[in-house]
């Protein structure tokens, strides 16, 4: 797999509702490998790809191109940028950060210094009304000249692969874009549609509108999800593993996902000898809560990468769990299409 591309897709940055870099690096690598792509008026890709043969059912295979973020809100007399967030991001993590204004303008997140608290003080997380962002600007005006209310604000880029893990901000979820890319470029038993969405953090929004749009019988979401697999977390609340294969769950806050998906997708790991682990959580969410109640209903399975620091600057994920989750994807996407589920 030429991740590669995953590092571009990584450092390229694009928040809710602000995800047109991405999408312009997706349609490039795409348009010479699908019969058919277009960009709905919400900004999905919506692309089809003719296989060998005409499918038994209609499938749809969906990721989200945004990311946590956030954006401005005001600008103080004195220059400092006010802030909230797009998406759930974790505020534990935040003073100290370097962060990138609207692509171009760089600044570090600030709050009151830890030697002017109260004991009290220093205990509680900061709410975002007691936050600011510093780009070294001196006053209003000046900050003006740099920033706008509404500009999108992202975590600084990173992006690091060891041969073993990947480190990044937006592994959540330009993996599953990256998966999904990677299968275009392959050929396919059967049609197939592939969605890559819009607003998945701030409400699913994006996956929503697709699946009106492709009206398919069975979905596959790839995304990530969170793995607490630290010392001293007892083993019944780490959710899911890094390096232990891909995840599915039989349900989340969003979904009871389908029970015949769930018994093909172990059934393909065992005789392919996919690494698969199951969510040990009833916790989260993701697009197929909008997608598997979209108009009759869609059939629909999550399949996920275990991913630490999920919704922070840099997460982790591993390079085999990548691959044995695209595997699964591909083999399950033509049981799917060829009507043995």
């Amino acid at each position: 797999m030429n991740t590669e591309l995953l590092r571009q897709l990584c450092i390229t940055n694009g928040i809710s509702g602000d995800e047109n870099c991405v999408r312009d690096i997706i349609i490039k690598e795409i348009k010479d490998y699908v019969t058919d792509c277009y960009t709905d008026n919400l900004g999905n890709i919506i692309a089809f790809k003719k296989g060998k043969k005409t499918p038994e059912n209609k499938l749809m295979i969906s990721a989200h191109m945004d990311e946590v973020g956030f954006i401005v809100t005001d600008i103080t007399s004195d220059g400092f940028i006010k802030f909230d967030e797009v998406g759930g991001t974790d505020r534990r993590v935040l003073p100290g950060r370097t962060v990138l204004i609207n692509n171009k303008t760089y600044g570090v997140i600030g709050t009151m210094p830890v030697h002017l608290c109260t004991l009290d003080e220093s205990k509680k997380i900061p709410a975002y009304s007691d936050m600011y962002i510093d780009i070294g600007a001196d006053s209003k005006e000046q900050a003006q000249s740099l920033v706008n209310l509404g500009d999108s604000i992202t975590f600084e880029v990173y992006y690091e692969d060891n041969g073993y893990t990947i480190r990044s901000k937006a592994l959540d979820d330009r993996a599953g874009c990256f998966m999904m890319i990677e299968m275009l470029k392959t050929e396919l038993d059967y049609d197939m549609y592939f969605t890559f969405v819009v607003q998945e953090e701030t409400g699913l929004n994006g996956a929503k509108t697709a699946a009106y749009t492709v009206n398919p019988d069975y979905s596959i979401v790839l995304e990530s999800t969170t793995a607490a697999d630290f010392p001293d977390i007892p083993s019944t609340k780490q959710c899911c593993n890094v390096g232990d294969g891909a995840v599915i769950g039989y349900m989340d806050r969003r979904t009871i996902y389908d029970r015949g998906l769930i018994k093909k997708a172990i059934d393909i790991a065992q005789q392919n000898d996919i690494k698969l682990q199951f969510k040990r959580a009833v916790a989260g969410g993701n697009d197929a809560g909008v997608i598997h109640n979209s108009r009759g209903g869609v059939r629909t399975l999550a399949i996920s990468l275990p991913c630490r620091y999920l919704h922070s600057q840099i997460s982790l994920i591993a390079k085999s769990d990548l691959e044995h989750t695209f595997k699964l994807t591909k083999l399950l996407a033509c049981k799917i299409a060829g009507g043995n589920v």
